[in-house]
C-alpha cells in the first residue's frame, strides 16, 4: 500500500508533501450539531423529533469513548481515515466495477476516420501520457494549490502502473512505482478482445516516439483482425465472482503470467470497433467509454481492474475509464488536460528509441468454468447495458463568468440549480453528495457536502412560488449560496459530517461495540441515501467525466464548468420508473435560464 511508503522528495512535485497537516478529528458536538441540521429538510417533524433525542444519547454513549478513540488513531497515522477509506470505499465492496464504481470521461469526438488514423492519434496519446509520467517520475509537476493552500500530490503519484486485484471477499490494490528495481516499461494494447503486452521504451530507458508507436500498434492490429474471446469481460463481473475466477485462473502458469503482465501495465490502450450514434453523439461516446456497449460492441475490449483505460474508436470517440481506488478526478483530469494539449501540438515526440521490443500477445487457458464465467458476464453486461440511461449536455446561455459577475459562488450557483431541476421534476427534496477535497492534508481523499440544506430547500420552494416577490427569492439564493460556501469551506478543513461520523462507526466496530442506534435511525439513513451523487471535475479542454448513480432510483451527475459555458453528465436506472436523465438534463438547463433570468431581474445589491 502506498500510504505506507515514503516517497523520497527530489522535485517540486513533493517538497511540501511532508509538512502537510494531517487530517484533523472533529470536535463530536459540532459533527452532531452539523448532521442535525443536515437532516433536517429530509425528514418530518416526528422523524426529526426522534433524532434529536437519538444524538443527545450517543452524545452522552458511546459518542465520547469513540471519539477519544478517533483522537488516539489521529495522534498516531498520518492520517487515521485512509486505510478505512480505501477498504470501505473501495476494495470491500463486491459489486461490479463497471457503472458503480469506474467513472468514465468523454473527449471531444475527433475528425480522424479509419483505422490508419485512428492508430495515428493512439500512438499521439500513448506519447502524451508517457511525456506526462516522466514529469510524475521526475516529480517536476508543480505542487497543486486550493485557496492559497497546498495539495498532497500523493494520487499523481498512484494513477500510472496501478491495478485493482480481485478477491474473495476483498479485493487488494497493487502500484508498481518506477522507483522499484524493475518498473513497468510497458502498456497493454486490447484490441478486438486481443490483448497485447508493448513495450514503450527503448534502450537506456527512452520513450518510444510516436512513428514507431505507431509502427508497434500496427503491428499489433495486423496480429487481431478477428475477435477472440472476450477474457476482459470478466472484470465487470461482481467481485467475488471474479475473485474466485480468477484464483482458478492463476492456477495456469501461462494464465498467471499474462494477469501480470496487465497488472504491472503502466495503463491500457483499447483500441475499438465504431458504434453506433444516436440522436446525441456525446451521449453515445460517453456509454462507450462507461462500459462499452455491450458484449457486440466494445465490453470484452477492456479491463475495468486497470487503473486507467484510455479508449480510442475507430470512429473518432475517444475517451477514458479509470479503476477509482487511486485517485479522484481532479488528477484525472490534469492529465488528460496534458495528454490533450500534447495531441493537439500534433508534433514527433523526439528521436527515435533505440532497439524497441516487439510487441506479444497474452494467451489464456481457458478452461470450462472460466469460459462460463465469461458468458455469465457476457449477459450481465447487455442487461446492464440496457438499463443505464446516459446523457451529456453543455449548456451554452452563460458559464462560470456570468456567475462570478453576480459575486456567487460557480459552485454552489450550479449545485442550487441541481436542487431546483430535482424538486421540479420529483416535488420533493433528496439527500445529495458532492465530493469535496481533503488534499490540504497528508493522504487526503474526500468528504461529503451534504448540499441539499436547509437554506436550498427553501430557495427551491421560493422558486415554485409564483406570489413571492423577486427581490425575496434572490435573497434565498444567496442565502443558500452562502450557506453551501460555508459547508464546502469547513468540509475541505475537515470538519464536515460524514467521515467523522463513518470513523465513529468503524471505530465501534473495531473496538467491539454494537453499531449505535445513531446509525440506525431512519434519519441517518435518509439522510445517507443519495439520489443525487454530484461532484464538479473541472477541465479546460471540452470533455465530461461521468459515473453510475449511487442508489437504483437516483442520478449520477458530474459537470465541468468552463468560462461561457458548462458541460454536464447524468445517469440514470430506466428500471426505476420515476428517474429519467434527459429530462433531469433539461430540467438543470432550465433550472440555470430561470436562476440567471431572476438576477438580471434584481440589480446586484451586496457581495456575499
Amino acid at each position: 500500500m502506498l500510504d505506507n511508503i515514503k516517497v523520497v522528495p527530489r522535485g517540486r512535485m513533493f517538497s511540501v508533501q511532508y509538512s502537510l497537516p494531517r487530517l484533523p478529528v472533529p470536535p463530536l458536538q459540532q459533527t452532531l450539531d452539523k448532521y442535525l441540521r443536515s437532516v433536517r429538510p429530509l425528514v418530518t417533524d416526528e422523524e426529526f423529533k426522534t433524532t434529536q433525542k437519538i444524538v443527545q444519547k450517543f452524545l452522552k454513549s458511546p459518542g465520547p469513548e469513540l471519539q477519544a478513540f478517533l483522537e488516539k488513531k489521529a495522534a498516531n497515522e498520518t492520517n487515521w481515515l485512509s486505510e478505512w477509506w480505501r477498504n470501505v470505499a473501495y476494495l470491500d465492496y463486491r459489486v461490479p466495477l463497471v457503472v458503480n464504481f469506474n467513472p468514465a470521461v468523454t473527449f471531444p469526438q475527433q475528425a480522424y476516420r479509419g483505422k490508419d488514423e485512428q492508430l495515428r492519434f493512439a500512438a499521439k496519446i500513448v506519447a502524451g501520457v508517457l511525456d506526462y509520467k516522466i514529469m510524475v517520475d521526475e516529480q517536476t509537476l508543480p505542487v497543486e494549490m486550493l485557496g492559497g493552500k497546498p495539495l498532497c500530490m500523493m494520487q499523481y503519484y498512484q494513477i500510472m502502473s496501478a491495478c485493482r486485484i480481485p478477491g474473495i471477499k476483498k479485493d487488494s490494490h497493487e502500484i508498481f512505482l518506477s522507483t522499484n528495481p524493475d518498473p513497468p516499461k510497458h502498456i497493454c494494447v486490447i484490441h478486438n478482445n486481443h490483448i497485447f503486452s508493448m513495450d514503450v521504451y527503448g534502450l537506456k530507458g527512452k520513450p518510444l516516439n510516436v512513428s514507431q508507436l505507431y509502427k508497434q500498434l500496427k503491428d499489433i492490429v495486423s496480429q487481431s483482425q478477428y475477435p477472440a474471446t472476450p477474457v476482459g469481460l470478466l472484470t465487470s463481473l461482481d467481485r467475488d465472482t471474479w475473485g474466485s475466477i480468477y484464483h482458478e485462473m492463476i492456477k495456469d502458469k501461462t494464465s498467471k503470467v499474462s494477469l501480470k503482465q496487465i497488472h504491472r501495465s503502466i495503463f491500457v490502450l483499447c483500441l475499438d470497433k465504431p458504434i453506433p450514434k444516436g440522436k446525441n453523439i456525446q451521449s453515445s461516446i460517453a456509454r462507450e467509454m462507461l462500459h462499452g456497449d455491450g458484449e457486440d460492441l466494445n465490453s470484452g475490449n477492456r479491463w475495468f481492474d486497470k487503473t486507467l483505460q484510455f479508449i480510442v474508436g475507430a470512429d473518432g470517440a475517444c475517451g477514458l475509464n479509470y479503476e477509482h481506488t487511486s485517485a479522484e478526478g481532479p488528477p484525472v483530469a490534469a492529465l488528460l488536460d496534458h495528454v490533450l494539449d500534447f495531441v493537439g501540438k500534433n508534433v514527433e515526440s523526439g528521436l527515435p528509441a533505440a532497439e524497441p521490443k516487439p510487441s506479444q500477445k497474452l494467451t489464456f487457458n481457458i478452461p470450462s468454468k472460466v469460459s462460463g464465467a465469461i458468458e455469465l458476464a457476457a449477459k450481465e453486461m447487455e442487461s446492464l447495458v440496457k438499463d443505464v440511461q446516459v446523457t451529456i449536455s453543455k449548456f451554452e446561455s452563460f458559464g462560470k463568468n456570468f456567475i462570478k459577475g453576480c459575486r456567487l459562488s460557480p459552485d454552489a450557483f450550479i449545485q442550487l440549480a441541481l436542487q431546483l431541476a430535482y424538486y421540479r421534476m420529483h416535488n420533493r427534496p433528496c439527500a445529495t453528495y458532492e465530493t469535496a477535497s481533503l488534499r490540504q492534508f497528508q493522504l487526503g481523499r474526500t468528504e461529503t457536502i451534504r448540499s441539499c440544506s436547509v437554506e436550498s430547500l427553501e430557495f427551491t420552494q421560493g422558486m415554485q412560488n409564483a406570489s413571492l416577490p423577486d427581490k425575496v427569492k434572490v435573497a434565498l439564493l444567496k442565502e443558500a449560496v452562502k450557506a453551501h460556501r460555508k459547508y464546502t469551506d469547513e468540509a475541505v478543513k475537515g470538519q464536515g459530517v460524514d467521515r467523522h461520523l463513518l470513523g465513529l462507526k468503524l471505530a465501534a466496530l473495531e473496538n467491539g461495540y454494537d453499531v449505535p442506534e445513531l446509525y440506525l435511525d431512519t434519519s441517518f439513513k435518509e439522510s445517507t441515501y443519495y439520489k443525487l451523487s454530484t461532484s464538479q471535475v473541472g477541465a479546460k479542454h471540452n470533455m465530461v467525466m461521468l459515473f453510475g448513480p449511487a442508489v437504483p432510483d437516483g442520478y449520477g451527475l458530474c459537470y465541468n464548468p468552463q468560462d461561457t459555458k458548462i458541460f454536464f453528465s447524468v445517469t440514470s436506472y430506466h428500471v426505476c420508473s420515476e428517474t429519467n436523465s434527459e429530462k433531469l438534463s433539461a430540467a438543470i438547463k432550465q433550472s440555470l435560464v430561470d436562476m440567471q433570468a431572476l438576477l438580471n431581474r434584481v440589480p446586484p445589491d451586496s457581495k456575499l
